[in-house]
């Protein structure tokens, strides 16, 4: 009996547990490829395998219920979701993509529903992706659902780019180091500079788990937009004490790690507030090498702080979002993520602002961001604040951000928009607020 190979039962457990779990696609596959010994081509078979199936999910299955009269099992599913991905977008040879793929059926569902996988598929195999997709409805062809599509229409300032940004968002990203300043340079890490920060290096192939200032905690995988978050947040002008920074929703650490390598060189320190446990584990041990810049990690409610009013002189607001600024990296997240969940967020989002401002002392500076460029999410939340209180004002934070062009926010003047097909970045959005 043929036995599936190793990256493709990962990627099939993964596709199965982001499905019936809510799991998350690249902690569930690094813990698989991990545990299973999992290295090298076979790592990155199953990486592709995982991420581009998950980002064309919504293409393959517009196919798919084409194809196939009544309903697929969950698990059926899932396994052409991956054969189809292997047939229409790798450089698979159809009858590999087919017969590994019913061979995985076989030992993983059983043999009953083998037949009609084997059926479906080549009938898949006999068009081409953009032959499947001509004159389909605008999400099938693009792979994102209608309600992401019309948030994202909102938030992009130029209509003409909304079919370049939807499909930068189904592009493999590219790995992004770090390198954590006074701990790692850009040079022992490989790769290319970007330009969105003086940190950032576009690793080109290879493990990142290979390099050892990765390893070391001393440089650490990081998108150059949220590298930006950080740098924005340091380098905006202080008058008076600058000692004491505060990252409210640290988890899991990487942009605290890099705020507490620059802290260190200036003689200050952040402390690193998680309210989840396991999350604020995961920021200790990012942090670990830069510990001269960390004044603890706590856990917390960023809404209902332990901390006195007016103690830091920095303030960062990561704040929890719907994520569809990073749909290349987590490219589940259209698929889970509703309308309605963002209407839940938002109030959760006022909080975290209001209460980081209260934090940051007269005169200090509070740096609100978010991994989505969703209006409701970002420009939204911090007209909401600021109409409450009038001790805040949105600081302009172009200057701050080096040669990226067209990064202003068309929703709020002075903010800032990074967009992936733009600058090659998340869409973070950023706003500088001073307290007055």
């Amino acid at each position: 009996m043929a036995r599936t190979d190793p990256a493709r039962l990962v990627a099939f457990e993964v596709l199965r547990a982001v499905s019936d779990q809510d799991a998350y696609a690249n902690l569930e596959l690094s813990r698989l490829l991990r545990e299973r010994g999992v290295s090298g081509r076979d790592a990155a078979l199953a990486t592709e395998l995982v991420g581009g199936t998950l980002r064309l999910q919504g293409s393959y299955d517009d196919i798919l219920d084409r194809l196939v009269k009544g309903t697929l099992q969950p698990p059926v599913r899932d396994a052409l979701r991956l054969g189809t991905h292997q047939l229409l977008s790798m450089r698979v040879p159809t009858h590999a993509a087919v017969t590994t793929t019913v061979d995985l059926v076989k030992e993983q569902i059983g043999h009953k529903p083998s037949g009609l996988v084997n059926a479906v598929l080549r009938k898949v195999a006999a068009q081409d992706l953009e032959s499947w997709l001509t004159d389909r409805p605008r999400p099938a062809r693009t792979a994102h659902p209608a309600w992401v599509i019309d948030a994202l229409a909102e938030a992009l300032d130029r209509p003409a780019e909304l079919d370049a940004l939807l499909a930068a968002d189904n592009e493999r990203p590219a790995v992004v180091l770090v390198a954590r300043p006074g701990l790692a340079d850009v040079a022992e890490l490989g790769g290319s500079a970007l330009a969105a920060s003086p940190y950032a290096v576009e690793l080109e192939g290879g493990d990142p788990g290979a390099v050892p200032a990765v390893r070391e905690g001393r440089a650490g995988v990081q998108d150059a937009g949220s590298q930006l978050v950080a740098l924005v947040l340091a380098r905006a002008a202080l008058e008076g004490d600058d000692q004491r920074w505060l990252d409210v929703c640290a988890g899991p650490g990487g942009k605290a790690a890099l705020l507490a390598a620059i802290a260190a060189e200036r003689g200050a320190g952040v402390l690193a507030n998680e309210r989840q446990r396991h999350r604020a584990q995961l920021v200790a041990q990012g942090v670990r090498a830069a510990r001269a810049g960390v004044l603890g990690v706590v856990t917390g409610d960023g809404t209902r702080p332990p901390w006195s009013p007016g103690t830091f002189d920095r303030v960062l607001v990561d704040a929890p979002c719907s994520g569809l600024g990073a749909l290349r990296r987590r490219p589940e997240s259209r698929w889970r993520r509703t309308a309605a969940d963002v209407e839940e967020l938002v109030p959760l989002q006022v909080a975290l602002l209001d209460a980081a401002l209260d934090a940051a002392r007269p005169g200090g500076v509070v740096l609100y961001a978010t991994c989505s460029p969703v209006v409701a999410e970002t420009a939204g939340v911090v007209r909401t604040v600021l109409e409450r209180r009038t001790d805040a004002v949105v600081e302009p934070a172009l200057d701050l951000i080096g040669d990226l062009e067209d990064a202003e926010s068309a929703h709020l003047p002075g903010a800032l928009q990074l967009w992936p097909h733009r600058h090659r970045t998340d869409a973070m959005f950023l706003s500088l607020l001073r307290r007055r």
